[in-house]
């Protein structure tokens, strides 16, 4: 735990200040209403019941002066502890979103898209709240419960022997239901997780749902996760709801054991009326900060989880990172595999990718093909290292992509995945994903060579035409001809389509191909299809199977050499010819 504490604490920064502002305003505020109910029994004692009108006139301006300066220590104390925990909280959610860019693909799939979510959003604001009080009322509390203590010691102490008994008490019986409640705050925030799964999954696929009219079974899932919630937090409630009635036995106890002693002390005028009403007023402040104490208990308790969750993403490192002098240069897109095996669980026996090598000279087409699972996705994204391979090397421009600055290898290559992503905003400001400097001329330009041009045009708004979240208002083939222009932007050295035609029409698709030979010759080309069409003009054809490179060469000697490459050739050419018959 100390660990998390210490680790959580870096992201205070900034707000030191506040934090420190906030417990010592705190500090004032309790001295004041400590001295509050001793002012008052003056007031009753020595004004009130000798009717002396200048003692009560002096003791009620003092009792006024003190007042107002508890007041100000007060709203002080609550503005620095306000500015200090959503500055912190802040803080957390910046440090963690910025550790989450740094994360590899083997990092983010530790952790859900959900998960990542909850920890931003329900984890963080737990700890918040947990931090305000910590600099507000966990202060507060046992300040307030010593000082109320030392005073009524000061006013008799024969009385104050009754808080020595309720205390521990009070206490056990607080420990207790704090014990008992934590392991479900446990599970709940990993429940939360389960419901904003759900919540994004049915977001996401809201087509998919109403295309199999699926409504009902979504509904039912969000319930059933819902109500876990709801079955836990009920159970903790349970626990939860002792709290009160165990502090308000504890108190009536306390004032009727006060009321009968002290009644007999003023009888034996071993104690004044005032002094038994301040006996009063300190039984409420050691009472109340008890209680205070115990819902911080419970706050911390609830916090601890989130705590934790956010101290396992903020501690996450990436399975990637520079090395000691990392090249910043990519000299050209020249690719070379030797011996290359890779495998996503390293002590998985069968490795994705097994003993490849293959050379690619830059400003080459190479179309890469093969059957579903084929590893075709895997082999494309060691290049520009988001993953490592397991053995073997991975050169580009003749150096070993381990050896370059992730940065400088990711900015010489251009890679549009399977699954094309647009964001929320406009289309000029999506293609400028791949350069934010870039000239209206170069996206006009990058959009020709992807044949998205044709389709913007026809657009009332053009170039700013909003595109809504996941580029739901554009069809599949317009997404990925913008992913396509996107990535063209970028001006590789190597530009990778990962199966990104696929949705668009077979002249569309050779007007692009068409369109690199001319506009990017010197960039190095790697092109995965399923239809053998897309890559029949490649310089080099790669037939993956199994994770093992099946056969390599041009598309005729393929044709006579491959039997796996003839049989995908005819079962689209032949076989469609047949069926235009």
């Amino acid at each position: 735990m100390n660990n998390i504490i210490k680790k959580l604490g870096e992201s205070i920064r900034e707000y030191k200040r506040a934090s420190l502002l906030a417990p010592f305003f705190v500090v004032l505020e309790v001295i004041m209403e400590v001295l509050i109910p001793l002012i008052m029994a003056r007031l009753i004692d020595n004004g009130i019941n000798l009717g002396n009108m200048s003692n009560i006139e002096r003791t009620g301006i003092l009792l006024l002066a003190v007042c107002a300066i508890s007041l100000t220590c007060g709203i002080l104390s609550g503005k620095y502890a306000a500015v200090a925990s959503s500055g912190f909280a802040a803080n957390l959610r910046h440090d963690m979103f910025y550790n989450v860019q740094n994360f590899s693909f083997s990092n983010i799939d530790r952790f859900s898209s959900s998960s990542i979510v909850t920890r931003l959003t329900t984890d963080v604001t737990n700890v918040q709240n947990a931090y305000q009080m910590i600099v507000r009322v966990a202060i507060r509390c046992p300040v307030m419960l010593i000082c109320a203590f030392a005073m009524s010691f000061k006013v008799n102490s024969r009385l104050a022997l009754i808080f020595l008994v309720m205390i521990p008490i009070l206490a056990a019986a607080l420990y207790f239901i704090i014990r008992s409640v934590y392991p479900i705050f446990d599970t709940v925030f990993k429940t939360y997780d389960s419901l904003n799964r759900v919540v994004q999954e049915n977001v996401r696929g809201m087509r998919v749902v109403k295309a199999y009219v699926r409504e009902e079974h979504e509904i039912k899932k969000f319930k059933t996760v819902s109500e876990k919630i709801y079955e836990y937090f009920l159970k903790a409630e349970k626990l939860l709801i002792f709290n009160m009635p165990i502090m308000q036995f504890v108190m009536y106890c306390c004032i009727l054991l006060i009321s009968w002693f002290g009644a007999r002390l003023i009888v034996s005028k071993s104690m004044t009326t005032g002094e038994l009403m301040s006996m009063f007023s300190y039984a409420t402040q050691i009472l109340m900060s008890l209680m205070m104490i115990s819902m911080v208990f419970v706050m911390i308790t609830m916090s601890r989880s989130s705590a934790r969750r956010i101290y396992e993403v903020l501690t996450e490192k990436s399975d990637l990172s520079n090395c000691a002098e990392p090249v910043k240069e990519v000299k050209d897109g020249s690719i070379e595999f030797e011996n290359v095996c890779f495998s996503y669980g390293r002590q998985n026996s069968k490795p994705v990718i097994d003993n490849i090598s293959v050379k690619i000279y830059s400003g080459m087409t190479v179309g890469i093909i093969g059957p579903t699972g084929s590893a075709k996705s895997s082999f494309v994204q060691l290049i520009p290292r988001l993953f490592d391979v397991t053995g073997g090397v991975v050169k580009v421009g003749g150096i070993d992509v381990r050896k370059y600055d992730i940065e400088t290898l990711r900015n010489a290559v251009s890679m549009v995945l399977q699954k094309n992503e647009l964001f929320s905003g406009t289309i000029r400001e999506n293609l400028k994903w791949g350069n934010e400097h870039a000239t209206d001329e170069e996206i006009k330009n990058a959009c020709r060579i992807a044949c998205a041009d044709e389709f913007i045009k026809d657009f009332e708004e053009g170039y700013d035409t909003l595109i809504e979240q996941g580029g739901s208002n554009v069809s599949g083939g317009q997404k990925q001809r913008l992913c396509i222009a996107r990535a063209l932007l970028k001006k590789p050295k190597i530009l990778i389509l990962d199966d990104s035609t696929s949705a668009v029409d077979t002249r569309t698709d050779a007007s692009i191909r068409n369109a690199f030979a001319k506009e990017i010759p010197d960039t190095t080309k790697l092109i995965i299809a399923q239809r053998i069409a897309s890559v029949e003009d490649a310089d080099m054809i790669i037939v993956l199977d199994d994770g093992r490179i099946s056969d390599c060469g041009k598309h005729e000697e393929l044709m006579k050499e491959s039997s796996v490459y003839r049989e995908v050739y005819y079962s689209q050419i032949k076989g469609g010819d047949k069926d235009e018959q």
